[in-house]
């Protein structure tokens, strides 16, 4: 381990480098990745909401904040009312478990408001022109529902011509109501501008092109995403392991034996 991987461990900001990609993760501001600078020019929005931060254990809105496992019934904190959103990973100061030159681990365990005892894991990964993120969810004891994935917040504009395109091709989308919780209803994809969830059967594959300058693929394993573009200074593309309040609607049971896994990697090239 080199003495700059040493002082990075050490030092409340991660900082990885891989060619001309360099990377900031800051675990105790939820594990989110602060920074992602390629070539030196930053592509994600800088502040403390924003940059890329891990939805864990849930994605998106929850209805009411409300959900079931089994018999039991559970609320979570309105930090978006009237819904619960994007999780609690974020809101948590997450511990550096290793950290070199290209790669770090980071990890927490579940706990209140949570019900359920467990741990999530986040493994970050650099080269010269990806980035692979990887996140997992175990539990300890009780079996529990539970979601995961990203909220990258990509800049517009890199500052150095147009504003980016967005180019996907989702399998449906998921109709949304008035109170932005998904109908449960599929639907053909709706032209934007979007806080809509996608389908992509095949995995998700989604291209950002800054004209002129940066190519970036945003690629997972994972069935959904959600893509928002609501906003003048960034764009979101969301890969996620179920649809908004899919706690309630789809759950996927995280057990002792079985937990949950996803990743997503971002591969580039430079378009100058």
């Amino acid at each position: 381990m080199t003495n700059d991987a040493r002082d990075a461990r050490t030092d409340r900001t991660v900082r990885l480098r891989a060619g001309e990609a360099e990377a900031t993760v800051d675990p105790v501001n939820g594990c989110r990745l602060t920074g992602l600078r390629i070539g030196g020019t930053e592509l994600l929005r800088q502040g403390d909401k924003y940059g890329c931060f891990p939805m864990v254990p849930w994605c998106g809105r929850i209805e009411l904040g409300q959900f079931r496992n089994g018999g039991e019934r559970h609320q979570m904190p309105v930090n978006h009312p009237p819904h619960a959103i994007h999780g609690t990973g974020r809101d948590t100061a997450w511990r550096t478990v290793r950290a070199d030159d290209s790669s770090a681990a980071f990890t927490y365990e579940l706990a209140d408001p949570w019900p359920y005892p467990g741990r999530v894991t986040q493994l970050v990964e650099l080269a010269p022109d990806a980035l692979t993120l990887t996140m997992g969810v175990e539990a300890a004891s009780d079996s529990f529902p539970a979601q995961a994935g990203w909220h990258p917040w990509f800049l517009r504009n890199l500052g150095t011509g147009e504003d980016v395109r967005l180019d996907f091709t989702p399998g449906w989308q998921e109709e949304r109501g008035d109170d932005h919780i998904p109908t449960g209803r599929r639907i053909d994809p709706l032209p934007g501008p979007w806080d809509d969830c996608f389908g992509m059967p095949d995995g998700v594959d989604v291209t950002l092109t800054w004209p002129g300058a940066l190519e970036l693929k945003v690629s997972s394993r994972a069935e959904w995403v959600v893509i928002y573009d609501e906003q003048e200074a960034a764009v979101c593309v969301e890969p996620q392991s179920g649809p908004p309040n899919g706690l309630n609607t789809l759950p996927r049971l995280v057990t002792p034996i079985d937990p949950l896994e996803i990743s997503t990697t971002w591969t580039w090239r430079t378009l100058a």
